[in-house]
């Protein structure tokens, strides 16, 4: 039966008490099932159906992928299902995939991190068109602490084009860009309650910076926002009785920008948090928690709706979607990875800040590398402090070119997005190192995604531990074929999946012996 099928009355059936007969009830999530007992009165078994006339001692209602998680986040954005495919920088998730995900009436997030504003700006004019009064789709808001500028005019992008839905990821600290989208265009309803204009989804690692998004905005923020003119007063007095996100996706050990962090030890530790803040602002409506980080697999989406999330995430396992924007040679080095063929390497975007994200190491020398060059920057003040033997093996191994050449087309680069940034290399021998060795950062990730073939070894792709337990699980059925994998298939799969093991646990509550098999799942093709 598909996840989108209608439910459908089973004729009464003799329980059954053999672990063969036990497996293929589990799976029937759609229909009620009796917990019975045997003659004896101590073996326990299931049945489906009209109750049977045995002992019955519980009954378990149909269970539905759509009523995992919080039925609030399903109807506050206007989704069946409770599942977000998450932005990937660079248009890696792109605006097919969105689409598509809105279309399966989920949530999708355009990956505009690391793209230039025109590129951006394209992306969400063809969404709009696309998606017409469709409100369940969104773009990305990442935290640029080198380019302020860029964030801030992004921001006004999607404000200005009415983008529905933005996710604002990799913040440290609240900004005026981040703050303006949650503010700009808020209202108060026919009820006297506040009404958005702009969801946004706040994903974070750490406590205090939840704890930031779960306030309401810093009135330090609206006072310069309404000072600029970019907020009216109303608004800001109104921003100042909600908090900046009601939706706080908890990112724990994912790909890209992550602190490695436990889902099980994160999620609940800011789910208090989150009721402390609550309690402490008496907000109106509830704030909802999402979960993102090591979601590959049924169980691990079942493990997150069991710890209390309202709405689940994916990322690593989206980048082998036949809508990805990804080389086909990239996602072939993805569905060959396992659980620990993922390394920490500096990112490009807070390189001076000695910030981290996590890659694929397997088949890759980008996290090794990347390593040599932060090391490099770390040690010396300028290029030219760098020692003869170490800058030729920089220049060789990891380069490909002089500094001056590389120097060159950074300049190039920066003169044409935003010209400070190369005045300031010119007098500056530190920052023009750390452009030229970011220039490598960049450049590995464009190379994995037009998949130039001479610089494989240097593909920067984004993954977390979730992809190689993906693999593993979807080994051996129709996923494990790459044209199979769309992004609609993974999130109805892992969302069937899941149900099905929380029914499987569910009853294992009850007593009953419950075969391996029951706790497992296999991919198969849904509609």
């Amino acid at each position: 039966m598909s996840v989108l099928a209608a439910p459908r009355a089973l004729a009464a059936r003799p329980p059954v008490f053999s672990p063969e007969g036990i497996a293929e009830i589990v799976r029937l999530i759609r229909e009620p099932v009796h917990v019975v007992s045997g003659p004896g009165g101590r073996e326990l078994g299931l049945a489906t159906g009209a109750p049977p006339a045995g002992p019955v001692l519980g009954t378990l209602p149909p269970l539905y992928p759509e009523w995992l998680g919080g039925r609030t986040f399903c109807e506050a954005h206007g989704v069946r299902f409770p599942y977000v495919a998450g932005e990937m920088a660079n248009g890696i998730a792109t605006t097919g995939m969105v689409a598509a995900m809105a279309r399966a009436e989920m949530i999708g997030f355009f990956g505009a991190g690391g793209l230039p504003l025109p590129e951006v700006e394209r992306a969400v004019h063809s969404l709009a068109q696309e998606l017409g009064s469709r409100t369940n789709w969104g773009v990305n808001l990442i935290h640029s602490p080198a380019e302020p500028e860029l964030e801030w005019r992004v921001a006004e992008l999607l404000l200005h084009c009415g983008v529905p839905r933005i996710s604002v990821s990799a913040f440290m600290e609240l900004t005026p860009a981040v703050v303006l989208c949650s503010a700009q265009g808020l209202r108060r309803g026919a009820d006297g309650g506040v009404v958005r204009r702009t969801r946004l989804l706040a994903k974070l690692s750490r406590p205090e910076v939840a704890e930031r998004f779960l306030s309401p905005a810093p009135p330090a923020l609206l006072d310069l926002l309404v000072a600029r003119g970019s907020l009216t007063r109303e608004e800001a007095a109104l921003a100042a009785l909600v908090p900046v996100a009601e939706d706080i996706t908890v990112e724990a050990d994912s790909g890209g920008h992550t602190d490695n962090r436990p889902l099980s030890v994160l999620l609940p530790r800011i789910a208090a948090l989150r009721d402390t803040v609550c309690r402490r602002f008496g907000y109106r409506r509830p704030v909802r928690l999402g979960a993102a980080g090591g979601l590959g697999t049924p169980d691990a989406v079942a493990a997150a709706f069991a710890l209390g999330a309202s709405y689940v995430v994916t990322g690593s396992v989206n980048q082998t979607a036949v809508e990805a924007g990804l080389s086909d040679e990239a996602k072939a080095m993805l569905c060959d990875a396992d659980v620990a063929d993922v390394a920490m390497a500096p990112s490009a975007d807070m390189f001076e800040l000695g910030v981290k994200l996590q890659v694929l190491s397997r088949g890759t020398m980008f996290a090794r590398r990347a390593g040599r060059l932060y090391s490099a920057y770390r040690d010396h003040g300028s290029l030219e402090e760098i020692p003869p033997a170490l800058r030729a093996a920089i220049e060789r191994d990891v380069l490909g070119a002089p500094f001056e050449e590389v120097w060159q087309r950074t300049r190039a680069f920066w003169e044409e997005r935003d010209p400070a940034e190369a005045v300031r290399a010119e007098t500056d021998p530190r920052h023009r190192m750390a452009l030229v060795f970011r220039w490598y950062l960049g450049s590995s990730s464009r190379w994995a995604i037009t998949g130039e073939s001479a610089r494989r070894a240097d593909y920067q792709i984004w993954c977390g531990p979730a992809m190689g337990a993906f693999n593993r699980w979807a080994a051996g059925t129709f996923l494990a074929e790459p044209p199979h994998r769309s992004v609609t298939q993974i999130a109805l799969n892992l969302l069937e999946g899941a149900a099905t093991l929380t029914r499987a646990h569910q009853l294992r509550t009850y007593g009953v012996p419950l075969p391996s098999e029951a706790f497992t799942y296999t991919p198969r093709e849904l509609a």
